[in-house]
């Protein structure tokens, strides 16, 4: 399946404005301007972006909290991200929460991040059986991580959606580490796909630093749950280069671990490629940098200059 030019400077921009977006958050955490905790998703923007670009608009998602890209490309704008990240009354929640949690939009088919992992997928697994139930063409998707991936909620929902062969692509992003838990602590098999076969459902494995092989295999699932086959299990194996929030100094992985997947960055190997098949040059990228930098900037501004929500809707939009 040859990827289009198109498609190509699409996923660019839009793993480079998440890496972008990634390195302002730190900076303003660092500034005491983001409330509450700070989770970075840099190494993991080829898996979020390149499975988000698969779906069409009226399909739904339900990413995590390393799927800044998916966020993105769906439709929240930064804007509204960092006014999330200040708790500021034009965020995604309105000021209910201050981090990406909670930060879902139906209007752009975004389902808002649980985060007691993988709460998402049995609400996933759900709205794909609606789509079955009202005979909507419409396919779900839900990423998880490698160490959710060994709770119940993770086997119950791949076992209900093969029973019903729902319409649904679970994304399993394997960076390695559960926290500070090593995957070799936690299951004794090497390719979390695996599993699919035990639900009777297609199992791939690929690499979740490369956008091409990311999109690729979404792209296939997404059409086959179209289509009516059923779900999918893709897992992108990938790493965590940051810790698992900003208070946390990785200091239990070890150094070359991180060094070996510093050569294999996602944009790095999707600039490569665009350069060799002559996409991408010097001033094309420099330009992109400095037009996201001011998207950023304005964004930035935006969110320093909205109000925090009146103590008076404390209690708007929030239900027992």
């Amino acid at each position: 399946m040859e990827l289009s030019p198109d498609l190509l400077r699409q996923a660019h921009y839009w793993m480079r404005l998440a890496r972008a977006l990634d390195d302002r958050g730190t900076f303003l955490h660092k500034q005491s301007k983001i409330v509450g905790g700070y989770f970075s998703q840099i190494g993991h923007e080829a898996v979020s972006v390149g499975a988000a670009l698969a779906l069409e608009p009226n399909d739904v998602a339900a990413p995590m909290h390393r799927d800044l890209g998916c966020y993105l490309a769906r439709g929240i704008t930064p804007r509204r991200i960092l006014a999330q990240y200040m708790g500021r009354s034009t965020g995604v929640s309105r000021g209910r929460d201050a981090n990406i949690h909670g930060m879902g939009d139906l209007n752009f088919g975004i389902v808002g991040f649980i985060s007691h992992l993988p709460a998402s997928l049995p609400v996933a697994v759900g709205m794909a059986q609606a789509f079955t139930l009202k005979g909507e063409s419409r396919v779900a998707m839900a990423f998880y991580g490698d160490g959710s991936s060994s709770q119940g909620l993770a086997h119950e929902s791949l076992n209900w959606a093969s029973v019903f062969r729902l319409p649904v692509v679970f994304i399993c992003e394997n960076n390695q580490y559960a926290y500070s838990t090593p995957l070799s602590r936690q299951m004794n098999i090497v390719d979390i796909a695996d599993r699919a076969a035990g639900y009777d459902m297609p199992g791939v494995v690929v690499d979740g630093n490369d956008f091409a092989a990311v999109y690729r295999a979404a792209h296939e699932a997404v059409k086959y749950a179209r289509a009516g086959g059923g779900p999918t299990l893709i897992e992108c194996k990938t790493m965590r280069m940051r810790g698992h929030a900003i208070h946390d100094n990785m200091a239990y992985v070890p150094k070359e671990l991180l060094t070996e997947w510093a050569h294999r960055d996602p944009i790095t190997l999707l600039e490569d490629h665009m350069r060799g098949i002559g996409l991408l040059d010097n001033v094309g990228l420099s330009t992109l940098l400095a037009h996201i930098e001011a998207e950023l900037d304005e964004a930035q501004a935006f969110a320093e200059q909205s109000p925090y929500p009146d103590e008076a809707s404390l209690t708007d939009g929030v239900y027992a």
